[in-house]
């Protein structure tokens, strides 16, 4: 009879803890993380009788929750992949929206100022037609430093994100590394605590919502974490911290630094995956290059336009001024170049531009090897450069100049080891600005004018002369000297030679085509065409009171279409106008493969967590379905009590 008694009671037990499981499945059923679980039952061992061995009911062995670990690391490598796109998309399709506007775009202000210009050109002497070009030179400067500032506060943003993700990796560290101590506890006793292992997959999956990580089992059951190429985050029960910091060589940038025990480690290079990971792919790959083309065309604007305006003269009858900035001042060279901290020196480092066409869109990494000799690694390909000696001269092995910078002449006390970051074109776009004033300052004209002797017998017809290249700036009273008289001598074959007595000159010419010459350091170039008669005569002289002159506007006009970027290391190069469009066509080429990879990896995480919660998430009609169950195996048990009392009951008072 007891024995009866005791298998109703373990069925009554059984079912209890079945009942009391389904329930906390039931109300777990929102739980972020939670796997459900189950209890795992078994026979009580049978006692030997002499009819056989006969059953001592039941027994709950285990509870154990439904995990797949694959399915599990699925969710978090997709949840991952996921967050770095969608971090990265986030950012892009605002820079893209930017580049593209019309309204705050460089395109539509590059046209405006073109097309005021060729309004100027049609009346060079007409001040209000002067004037509105100057408005379009400051509107177009403007757009420039709008622009500029507007990636400069995606810059401060991802500065802002950096430091809040870090924060929370850091929380989910120390987090998942007091699960390791409880959980090691726990499973002391000889039973997995399951809830405590479901909060530390949760965590760890909200961990990789914000960077990418490596987990590792241990056989004491606690896990550690590694992030980058193996820098561990978290070992058994010890958690180390991730910060942000500026960066050593450009302090308006943080990196980020892993901090263990004493020891930090700079680990920016290393992070992928997560919200981190996608904020420092788009800061490197696109941001930077961004900023970098956007001040190299502003470098290139003002370089071309100031060094043409230059070779002409003003209404005035004064040589040309700059319209724009000077790129090479003192303001624009500190921007250019910063020495890390460690630097045993404090010298700073003058980064001229010498050359806007030859200019990239990288940084540089400079490091000295001695007092005066140093490397340059170029940072878009890892190319290294050099070595270069700041002692030698023009022509000589060393020449410090490459790439369209110029780091000859200066004046620091440099020590070796040195290492300092250039930038020569991160912060142009801020700088542009316009320092003309006066209308009447736009050099149009052209500093000589030629023409033909009334006298000559021939049919041939001068152009105009336009100066090439020459000392800069100009000087009035030299210019006023040049004037040359050419005579012509026919060769009979479309071809013949002009001389002078005054400066001497021979210069063999084609009829039609340019030639130059030189004097006293001032290029000019020209052509003869038509039927020159042998004793004809040219002359070329300082163009006085050129009011209507719009030579000079005309050479400013053809910089529209003149390739005037990207020619370092022998290439083509493109215009301005095109260099502009290939950064907008870049950026909508990787913002359209971001929205693409955002919704592949979106798709990916949803099936992966469709997938794991096929295996362990709750299913409200299957729990209901297991309460009717286990409630009936419960009545069953107590009916399997009732009917040993009964016939306990039965027994008793037959033996009354």
């Amino acid at each position: 009879m007891a024995d009866l008694f005791s298998i109703g009671l373990s069925g009554l037990r059984a079912a209890q803890t079945n009942l009391s499981i389904t329930g906390q499945n039931i109300t777990n059923v929102n739980t972020p993380g939670y796997s459900r679980q189950t209890a795992v039952q078994s026979t009580s061992p049978a006692s030997f009788t002499g009819a056989g061995y006969m059953g001592s009911g039941t027994k709950v062995t285990d509870v154990q929750r439904i995990y797949n670990q694959f399915l599990t690391n699925q969710v978090r490598t997709t949840t991952s992949a996921a967050a770095a796109n969608l971090a990265y998309n986030m950012q892009i399709e605002e820079l893209n929206s930017t580049l593209s506007s019309t309204a705050s775009g460089i395109t539509s202000g590059l046209q405006s100022y073109f097309d005021a210009l060729q309004t100027a050109i049609e009346d060079p002497a007409s001040l209000p037609a002067r004037q509105l070009f100057l408005s379009e030179a400051e509107g177009l400067a403007g757009r420039f430093n709008s622009v500029h500032e507007q990636l400069s506060t995606q810059n401060r943003f991802i500065n802002q994100q950096m430091t809040t993700v870090a924060q929370q990796v850091t929380r989910l560290a120390q987090s998942v590394a007091g699960y390791n101590d409880a959980i090691s506890k726990a499973a002391a006793n000889g039973a997995a605590p399951n809830d405590l292992l479901d909060a530390r997959d949760e965590a760890i999956r909200q961990l990789s919502e914000y960077v990418g990580v490596t987990v590792v089992n241990q056989d004491d059951h606690s896990i550690n974490l590694f992030i980058g190429s193996g820098q561990p985050l978290v070992v058994g029960k010890e958690a180390s911290i991730l910060q942000a910091k500026p960066g050593l060589s450009d302090p308006s940038r943080l990196d980020i630094q892993l901090v263990s025990g004493n020891s930090a480690q700079d680990v920016t290079d290393l992070i992928s995956g997560g919200e981190l990971g996608g904020l420092l792919r788009y800061r490197d790959d696109v941001l930077d290059q961004a900023l970098n083309a956007l001040g190299r065309m502003s470098l290139a604007i003002a370089s071309e336009f100031n060094q043409q305006l230059g070779k002409g003269l003003d209404l005035n009858g004064q040589v040309g001024s700059n319209l724009f900035g000077d790129i090479n001042s003192p303001e624009y060279m500190e921007l250019r170049s910063r020495g890390r901290e460690s630097n045993r020196s404090d010298a700073s480092l003058d980064v001229r531009i010498d050359d806007t066409s030859q200019l990239s869109t990288s940084d540089y990494e400079l490091t000295f090897t001695s007092d005066t000799e140093f490397t340059v690694r170029r940072v878009s390909d890892n190319r290294v450069l050099g070595p270069f000696d700041l002692n030698a001269a023009e022509g000589e092995p060393g020449y410090a100049v490459f790439d369209g910078l110029d780091l000859t002449g200066q004046s620091g006390n440099f020590l070796s080891g040195d290492r300092y970051l250039l930038t020569p074109t991160r912060s142009a776009a801020q700088s542009l600005s316009v320092v003309m004033t006066e209308p009447q300052q736009l050099a149009f004209a052209s500093p000589m004018a030629s023409e033909a002797n009334l006298d000559n017998r021939g049919t041939g017809n001068v152009g105009q002369p336009l100066l090439t290249d020459g000392p800069q700036p100009l000087d009035l009273a030299r210019l006023q000297a040049l004037g040359v008289e050419f005579s012509y001598a026919d060769n009979g074959d479309g071809t013949g030679v002009l001389t002078s007595t005054s400066p001497p000159l021979s210069i063999d010419v084609t009829l039609g085509q340019p030639f130059s010459w030189e004097v006293d350091g001032h290029t000019f170039s020209m052509t003869l065409s038509g039927k020159p008669l042998d004793g004809d005569s040219f002359s070329v002289d300082f163009n006085s009171g050129g009011v209507a002159d719009n030579r000079n506007a005309l050479a400013l006009a053809g910089l529209q279409t003149k390739q005037v970027l990207g020619q370092g290391e022998g290439a083509r190069g493109f215009s301005l106008l095109d260099g502009y469009g290939d950064l907008v066509q870049r950026v909508a080429t990787f913002t359209a493969q971001s929205r693409t990879e955002t919704e592949a990896n979106m798709a990916m995480l949803t099936q992966a967590t469709n997938n794991r919660n096929s295996v362990s998430a709750v299913n409200l009609d299957e729990e209901a379905a297991s309460l009717i169950q286990f409630e009936q195996y419960y009545n069953a048990s107590a009916q399997i009590i009732q009917v040993a009392r009964t016939v306990f009951d039965t027994l008793i008072s037959s033996m009354r």
